[in-house]
């Protein structure tokens, strides 16, 4: 049986739907990087061939790690689906002779990089300036427009971006986007292999959103992503996914597949995805493509990843188009024939709909909580009406456990304040989107408040 070497790090897909799938493919070697999710562990010992847990000194050199550990197994593919491990993989591959995201991975990891290289190819996106020291951004505030997007150049997950809305607040949210990036690194949220990439940043101009042009109901938020992969340099896409209106600054709180687009319109953003990341110049990997839509059909490119969708955007698809993408890519980067997508599947071509809810203590409006809930699924569960044929379920190897204080929603943090991530099935898309519409205004009502500290149970 072929093996593969399987590097897990923070974020990507959940780690067991990655890890039962590539296992039904593969003799999978699993090089954790990150402590293994309770809930996970079980599965990985009885799925994988081998399960190895490097010490912090053997780490130092990641690259070198991965090769050698590559080589002791005999892997004839290495993979990864974490953002934060994606450049010290395409190298480790690039060493081995093997298929991998290739030498311009870097591209589609720092939005420096990225920004510099859509620049070249006339692509729209935001104005924007590389940023590393404080007296860069106050330079950056005097050549852009306000309102402003700082935002860590290696990154994932909204974390660390603060808006600045005049040249006065750039100090401050210098020294709180340094200061969030500091205690990600501390979470296993940072990028493992460039050296001080916690110290990179860009800012952009904040461009102007409009869902209600491009969607024909209301809720919808104002960008999508292209799912995507491209195999041997040639770019595959496979779906859109829409959004709910993100959360100050810019926080995701849920992904629903399909996006709900008219066909022109999907053609036109996947047009548009398609020169991203051939402008990249990736070889082997999945991508994750984001796409803001404003007024009168205009698109601006947000980033692109060279790596399949996170969260729950994986089995969505799967779930939806009956497309087992992990699979697929493994097949792939074994030399495997894989039949992958010509065109982007459609909201005609879908069965049902699935969606994702990053629960955070804010309701509908952007507001916080006023007071500290608990998280409890069950209750949530037992107390939300949803949908006739509407089922949910919780993520628990990316949730908080039941009994928890749903932490205060941070700005700066983003979805490091998360409590729970929750899957959804329903009819159709619009389904997803009000049910979880409701989900949102009921949290703060149905879940048990929290006790003072030090109060009697």
């Amino acid at each position: 049986m072929s093996k593969v070497l399987l590097v897990h790090a923070k974020g990507g897909p959940p780690l067991g739907h990655i890890l039962s799938r590539a296992a039904a493919r593969s003799q999978v070697h699993l090089l954790a990087l990150s402590a293994l999710p309770p809930s996970v562990a079980g599965s990985a010992a009885r799925l994988c061939a081998s399960v190895e847990t490097p010490a912090d000194a053997e780490r130092a050199n990641l690259v070198s790690l991965i090769v050698s550990r590559a080589r002791a197994v005999g892997a004839e593919a290495v993979l990864t689906f974490s953002e934060y491990a994606v450049v010290a993989v395409a190298e480790a591959c690039e060493e081995l002779g093997l298929a991998g995201a290739g030498s311009a991975s870097a591209l589609a990891r720092d939005k420096r990089l990225m920004r510099r290289t859509w620049q070249e190819h006339g692509l729209p996106q935001p104005e924007f300036r590389p940023v590393a020291t404080e007296a860069d951004l106050h330079a950056a505030t005097e050549a852009l427009t306000f309102p402003l997007l700082l935002k860590a150049a290696w990154s994932a997950g909204s974390t660390a971006h603060q808006i600045i809305r005049s040249p006065h607040e750039a100090s401050d949210a210098w020294s709180r986007s340094r200061e969030v990036m500091a205690e990600s690194a501390q979470l296993g949220y940072a990028e493992l292999h460039v050296a001080e990439a916690q110290a990179d940043f860009v800012v952009e101009e904040i461009v102007t959103g409009l869902a209600t042009d491009w969607f024909d109901e209301p809720g919808w938020g104002d960008y999508v992503s292209v799912e995507g992969v491209v195999a041997d340099g040639v770019f595959h896409p496979v779906c859109l996914s829409g959004r709910m209106p993100t959360v100050e600054p810019f926080t995701e709180r849920a992904g629903i597949t399909p996006a709900l687009l008219p066909p022109e319109a999907q053609e036109r953003v996947v047009a548009l995805a398609r020169e991203a990341v051939d402008a990249l110049g990736l070889s082997n990997c999945g991508t994750h493509t984001e796409i803001k839509l404003g007024a009168d059909g205009r698109m601006w490119l947000i980033e692109t990843a060279a790596r399949l969708g996170g969260a729950m955007t994986v089995p969505q698809i799967e779930e939806v188009f009956h497309l087992d993408l992990v699979g697929m890519l493994v097949d792939h980067l074994l030399g495997r024939p894989v039949d992958w997508p010509q065109q982007a599947r459609t909201p005609a071509q879908a069965s049902g709909a699935a969606g994702s809810l990053v629960v955070l203590a804010v309701d509908g409006s952007g507001e916080a909580w006023q007071d500290l809930r608990v998280w409890d699924f069950p209750v949530v569960s037992a107390g939300v009406p949803l949908s006739r044929g509407s089922e949910l379920s919780v993520v628990t190897e990316s949730s908080l456990a039941d009994g928890s204080v749903v932490p205060v929603y941070d700005p700066a943090a983003g979805a490091n304040t998360m409590a729970a991530l929750c899957l959804l099935s329903a009819a159709d898309p619009r389904t997803v989107l009000r049910d979880f519409e409701a989900l949102v205004d009921a949290l703060p009502r149905v879940l048990p408040a929290a006790l003072p500290e030090g109060a009697a149970i």
